[in-house]
């Protein structure tokens, strides 16, 4: 209920930013569908080919489009000299209103071919010019089948824009990508509904305009504009700027996460900061925004810079690690601040029962094993370096692997889908429900301790880094995964929010 009614206290200024990104992004596609639709309906090559494009593109699952726009805005910034955000609005603004092509080209271009020719033979026996005859007599003529079109894209883009929270633009997709990992089904529901609810609105308002356009009455059209209009300004208020600098902490998608952006978040409020958060980033996603200072702050893992960012696959020292990664970042612009005092490792697990009796107990005992078991990742483990290693060092081959988000990864392997998962070691869930961590002694898997990064905007701000130098070894692995259990649990579960306060009454003694 606490992580339901922390959701709520943010959801207006979810819905606001959902509506103008989805606003923006139909706004977008009508602009450049209609000259499109025209062109396409007097050269039937053309059509063919918009057309085509218009449906492949609907043939890529949105998450991957929305993805796909991160390494080109990337490269393209790299290629004019910086300035062009990779993170955030503009690759959700691109992709959805990519979505949004195919319903209004296709109702455009097939409104104008099924006017009866006579209507055109009539508009060309008076003399109407080209442009005359699209304003006066095709334009009305097309205007219901096309609004029909801008209606279905209107539906699917504010559908489609809740995906956007994995590139790092807030939207009602925050609340449902939460509700997800830490299973709160009142929020997830709480999400939808609200996503639900603005696509069912603001169709009302396309069919009260499309019903004015039908019977000619201009008096409704313009009074839909009218509300449609003043939602969007209303939407727009939370953005105008704030009388406090705004700090934006990034998060991966998962408990831990969550956690640890709102003890950050908690410090820099007290300190006069006003704050928001970028969650459910993917690793690659979250380092380049730091980098970048889409993120001001965030916790990484060294295991994770090291083998991903640095594409090191040596493991030496967990302090000669540090020291290299430190030296790295720092060439980039970053400040990385210091250890929290906890370490975060992938760790192979299996249920306790299983393990004794297939007499497991190392990744060496696995090998033979594995072809008849079936290994459960987290959503990133399978394409990560830290598996390449592992299947190097330990010839592996399950029976199959499959990935989960990591809160449904542990209900594999609880219910038998699973027999083996990629845990991690500050997960309470581990001692919970008696697993057995497999061990590594060949070394494989590097160490994970969790760092905290400053980005380069702030990182040589005193006054800023002195906000969240206390932090620095002040986490036991422990503590950090009793405030993960917190959430994590099937029963008596609490917020992310009141888990981190928990975490920071016992780590500073308040």
């Amino acid at each position: 209920m606490s992580d339901f009614l922390e959701a709520l206290s943010r959801a207006p200024d979810l819905l606001a930013q959902h509506l103008l990104l989805a606003m923006a992004a139909l706004v977008l596609g009508i602009v450049l569908s209609l000259p499109l639709a025209v062109w396409s309906a007097r050269v039937p090559a053309v059509g063919r080919v918009a057309l085509g494009f218009a449906s492949l593109i609907q043939t890529i699952p949105s998450l991957a489009l929305l993805a796909l726009f991160y390494p080109l805005l990337l490269s393209l910034s790299t290629l004019v000299g910086g300035g062009i955000p990779a993170l955030g609005f503009l690759p959700s603004l691109l992709a959805l209103t990519l979505y949004a092509l195919l319903p209004i080209l296709r109702n455009g271009v097939t409104g104008l071919a099924g006017i009866d020719p006579a209507v055109i033979e009539a508009a060309d026996g008076v003399g109407m010019t080209a442009r005359q005859k699209l304003r006066l007599v095709e334009a009305p003529l097309v205007a219901p089948v096309l609004m029909a079109g801008i209606r279905t894209a209107a539906v699917w883009t504010i559908g489609a824009a809740t995906l956007s929270t994995t590139v790092g633009q807030p939207s009602l997709g925050d609340m449902i990508f939460a509700g997800l990992q830490t299973q709160n089904w009142a929020l997830v529901l709480a999400g939808c509904f609200a996503a639900a609810g603005l696509a069912l609105a603001v169709d009302a308002l396309l069919g009260v305009i499309e019903h004015g356009i039908a019977r000619r009455k201009r008096g409704r059209v313009w009074v839909a504009l009218g509300v449609l209009a003043a939602g969007i300004l209303v939407a727009l208020a939370p953005m105008l700027p704030a009388s406090k600098p705004t700090i934006t902490i990034g998060a991966k998608g998962f408990s831990e996460q969550y956690i640890l952006a709102r003890v950050i978040g908690h410090r820099l409020e007290a300190a006069g900061y006003r704050v928001r958060y970028k969650e459910g980033l993917g690793s690659g996603v979250m380092f380049a925004a730091l980098t970048s200072s889409d993120v001001d702050v965030a916790v990484d893992y060294t295991g994770t810079i090291w083998t991903n960012e640095m594409k090191r696959t040596d493991t030496p020292s967990r302090d000669a690690m540090l020291a290299a990664i430190t030296q790295w970042e720092g060439k980039q612009g970053l400040n990385l601040l210091g250890r929290l005092g906890f370490e975060n490792a992938y760790a192979f697990a299996m249920r306790g029962d299983r393990a004794r009796a297939l007499g497991l107990t190392s990744l060496d005992d696995l090998v033979a094993k594995a072809p008849d078991l079936r290994f459960g990742a987290d959503l990133e483990f399978l394409e990560r370096p830290e598996w390449k290693a592992v299947r190097a060092a330990y010839p592996l081959r399950f029976g199959s692997a499959n990935a989960y988000n990591p809160t449904f990864m542990y209900r594999a392997l609880e219910s038998g889908q699973a027999d083996v998962i990629s845990a991690f070691s500050s997960d309470g869930r581990i001692a919970a429900d008696k697993l057995t961590v497999l061990s590594d002694p060949r070394g494989a898997i590097p160490n994970y301790d969790a760092i905290l990064t400053i980005a380069p905007r702030l990182a040589r701000d005193r006054r800023f880094v002195a906000a969240l130098k206390p932090l620095i070894g002040k986490v036991p692995v422990e503590a950090m995964r009793e405030a993960n259990y917190m959430v994590d649990r099937d029963t008596g579960k609490v917020s992310p929010d009141v888990a981190a306060r928990w975490l920071e009454r016992l780590i500073f003694r308040k």
